[in-house]
């Protein structure tokens, strides 16, 4: 028991290991594309190039915000300040508002991760009962149905049907089921807890259903490979011939080893849906990340994309670290693997 403890530690360390000079990577292109790009910040923060030749902007008043963001210097000393200040999580002030980048990140984090978790959550309780009834009733005609409605579902744009949600159910031209945006009444502050919780979710009813029809397809295609593809393997067959009950067969031996490849996808899931978060928390007006990076863009706050940018490859490495600790943890083999 110890052994297995002493190499679980180790797993993880050497995972740790291998995330700190990925994100110091992923860091720098970052910075590295911001640098780059036609017209530097400071350009961009007197609007266009052209208001510093008509005067707008004095040469004086110029040269002070390079050096304010580390213009004037070279790209890597640019760089080690810029990161040395994103791990103290000092990223500057919004050029929008003069507020504190990592105000604005504070507000609008905990709600995009709420929205993309309750999301992940549902595609897997969905997904996956599909995915094994899939591999059982395989080339049946309920497979066929299931297998044609999830690829149609999948083929639809998502920002296509958060318009069509809005108008066919939230005080369009038919039904007034639900409201038209936001994330919670205007009358929020005086209801109960309770009553806050349930205005809440009945917010993001629509928003979620945007988030994850979509990976119902994907999950449950790959969750019926993956148990069809165990189903036909030796020890399943000679699970059978022991006289063990169909449904310990499926539950207890096939889907258990099915399952190593599902924790994979949910560490690929959470950054396509923070992707997606951009789309759908744009149109229903949810005040999350998505919403505050595309607004960033169109008003060309480089701090603030800089940082989100940051924190969603974080988040996104920290994904694929849970993930590796769920396979070890499914499966001994692997940290033994590690060890060699």
């Amino acid at each position: 028991m110890e052994g297995q403890a002493v190499k679980m530690k180790y797993y993880i360390l050497k995972r740790i290991l291998i995330i700190i000079p990925t994100f110091i990577g992923i860091t720098f292109i970052t910075y590295l594309m911001i640098r780059l790009a036609p017209g530097d910040y400071t350009s961009l923060r007197a609007g266009v190039e052209g208001e510093l030749k008509a005067g707008a902007l004095s040469k004086e008043i110029f040269e002070q915000e390079k050096k304010l963001y580390g213009l004037d210097k070279p790209v890597i000393v640019g760089y080690a300040e810029w990161f040395y200040k994103t791990v103290k999580l000092d990223f500057g002030t919004s050029r929008k508002d003069g507020r504190k980048v990592i105000s604005h990140i504070a507000d609008a984090l905990p709600i995009t991760l709420a929205l993309n978790i309750l999301s992940i959550i549902i595609v897997y309780i969905i997904s996956i009962p599909l995915g094994i009834y899939s591999s059982i009733k395989k080339d049946t005609v309920q497979d066929r149905i299931i297998s044609l409605t999830l690829f149609l579902l999948y083929s639809l744009p998502s920002f296509w049907v958060a318009l069509l949600l809005l108008k066919y159910l939230s005080g369009g031209d038919y039904l007034n089921l639900f409201p038209l945006g936001g994330l919670y009444s205007d009358w929020f502050d005086q209801l109960n807890l309770f009553q806050k919780a349930m205005d809440i979710l009945w917010h993001l009813i629509l928003p979620v259903v945007t988030l994850t029809y979509g990976g119902f397809a994907f999950l449950s295609r790959y969750t019926r490979a993956t148990m069809l593809d165990v189903i036909n393997q030796q020890y399943i067959i000679t699970a059978r011939a022991k006289g063990l009950s169909e449904q310990k067969v499926l539950f207890v031996h096939a889907f258990r080893n099915s399952l190593i490849p599902l924790l994979t996808l949910m560490a690929t899931m959470l950054p396509g849906l923070l992707g997606g978060s951009v789309i759908v928390e744009s149109i229903f007006s949810i005040p999350g990340m998505g919403m505050l990076a595309f607004e960033s863009i169109l008003s060309r706050d480089i701090p603030i994309i800089m940082a989100i940018t940051s924190i969603s490859a974080f988040l996104t490495l920290i994904g694929i670290f849970l993930a590796d600790i769920m396979y070890a943890i499914a499966d001994p083999r692997i940290r033994l693997e590690a060890k060699q």
